[in-house]
Formats: structure tokens, C-alpha cells, sequence
């Protein structure tokens, strides 16, 4: 605990407190969306929820390091000669979640192009609460897979569990402050939910290349290479960036009409 008053463990904590904001990024994008499908008043207690559980499931994970770093060790082999892969649990916990998001991010493309908000089931009455309980499952189930990668980020920068705890925590806090903005934000204009929910499909399809690497997939000889993260997150930054420029432009064109 002492270090974490030095000055090498206060760059630590602010430099991990930065990371984990950064690979939050792609948590809140999907509670946004998730929490999109629930009543206005519903939303923002399903996006504390799903923040504190990721909170909760990586200090969790932080208490049980040494089963983490078992979690990339393949517990099976193929070997088929054209195919070969060693399976480990956290390659299998990336693919899962990958072809979740996949899965999750394309469903909701077809429904708002294919049936459109006008069209949308009117929920029973009394339904919120099993809607509201389904959307926490949702934001659960992927939180363990972000939270895994967020927990292997902290361990590659630093072994202080202190400094770990608190820097999860911390960014945690901060992004259940700029979750709500957010959130407004997506509900508010439909092409950012479009273009949230195609940031969740290059992230799904991130995190399935993510699991064939880990597992040294092997097809035909040719091996599955690591996707740049950093690649990833600039994409997602200066698509939206392009958004917000073109909504600014059409907010300025509607005002001069």
C-alpha cells in the first residue's frame, strides 16, 4: 500500500485509471444500446447497473490473479494437420463474446432498419422490470469478457493489487458520470445508435481474431495475427468524430432555414 504514495505509483494509478477508461469505451457503447430498448426512466439505473457489475466482476478478478493467468493456458488441443489450435479458457471466453456482439449488434441493425421504431411491440403492462432484468443479463454476460481484457491490461502494467482496485473503481466512477450524456446523446440522434452499434461489430469481430491469435489458430499453415487495438480505437474516434461534425452541420442548416 505504500507505494501507491510514491510518486511511480501515482503515474501508475493515473496512467492504468486512463487505460481502463479507454477499454471501457467499448462497455458503455454496448450498455448505450442496450439500454436503448428500455423505458426513458429505466435507462439510466440499467447503465449504473451494468457499470457497477463490471466494477464488481473486475475487482473480483483482480482477487483471483492467478486464475486469470490460468485462463491462458490451452486446456485442450486440435491437431488436424490443415487445422491446429490450442483452446484455453480465455481464447474460448473472447470467441464467445465476440460472436455475442456480432450476434447482439447485427439483430439490432435488421430491427431498426427492417421493422423501424414505429413498428416496435408495445411492452405489457408489467413487463419492465423482466425487460430491465434482461438487459442486465445482456450487459453482465459481456462484461466478463471486457472485464477479463481490462484485468490482463492491469497486470501487464502493474503487480499492486491496491493500485489495480482503486484504478478500476476510479474509472469506473468516471464513466457512470459520462454515461448518462452519452446515453442521451445515442437516444437522441438514430445515427450514432447506427454507427454505435457497427463500432460493436468491428469490436466482435476484434475479439473473435482476438481468441483465434491467443489460441495460435492455424489454417493451412497460415496463422491469425493480433489486431491492433490501438488501430480499433482510432477508427471508432474519428468515425465519430465525422458524426458529430455532420450533426453540427445539419443542426446549423435546420436553424438557418
Amino acid at each position: 500500500m505504500s507505494e501507491l504514495f510514491t510518486a511511480g505509483g501515482i503515474i501508475s494509478l493515473l496512467t492504468l485509471t486512463f487505460l481502463e477508461i479507454v477499454l471501457g469505451i467499448d462497455n458503455i457503447i454496448f450498455i448505450s444500446i442496450a439500454a436503448n430498448k428500455l423505458a426513458k426512466k429505466d435507462q439510466a439505473k440499467a447503465r449504473n447497473i451494468g457499470l457497477l457489475l463490471a466494477m464488481v466482476f473486475r475487482v473480483t478478478l483482480l482477487f483471483g490473479i492467478s486464475f486469470i493467468i490460468s485462463l491462458q493456458e490451452p486446456f485442450t488441443y486440435i491437431d488436424l494437420g490443415w487445422l491446429k489450435a490450442g483452446i484455453s479458457g480465455q481464447s474460448l471466453i473472447l470467441f464467445i463474446g465476440g460472436l455475442f456482439l456480432l450476434y447482439k449488434a447485427t439483430s439490432e441493425i435488421h430491427e431498426k432498419l427492417e421493422v423501424g421504431d414505429e413498428h416496435e411491440v408495445t411492452v405489457p403492462k408489467g413487463s419492465a422490470a423482466d425487460k430491465l432484468t434482461a438487459v442486465v443479463l445482456q450487459i453482465a454476460l459481456i462484461n466478463i469478457v471486457f472485464s477479463i481484457d481490462s484485468i490482463l491490461t492491469a497486470i501487464g502494467l502493474t503487480h499492486n493489487l491496491p493500485i489495480m482496485i482503486i484504478s478500476v473503481v476510479l474509472s469506473v466512477v468516471i464513466m457512470m458520470g459520462f454515461s448518462g450524456p452519452v446515453g442521451d446523446f445515442v437516444n437522441r440522434h438514430p445515427s450514432i445508435q447506427m454507427l454505435g452499434m457497427a463500432f460493436l461489430i468491428m469490436i466482435g469481430f476484434m475479439l473473435v481474431a482476438q481468441a483465434a491469435h491467443d489460441a495460435d489458430f492455424s489454417f493451412f499453415g497460415s496463422e491469425i495475427g493480433e489486431v491492433p487495438k490501438g488501430y480499433l480505437y482510432f477508427a471508432i474516434a474519428f468515425s465519430l468524430l465525422v458524426e458529430v461534425l455532420n450533426i453540427k452541420m445539419r443542426t446549423k442548416q435546420e436553424i438557418s432555414k
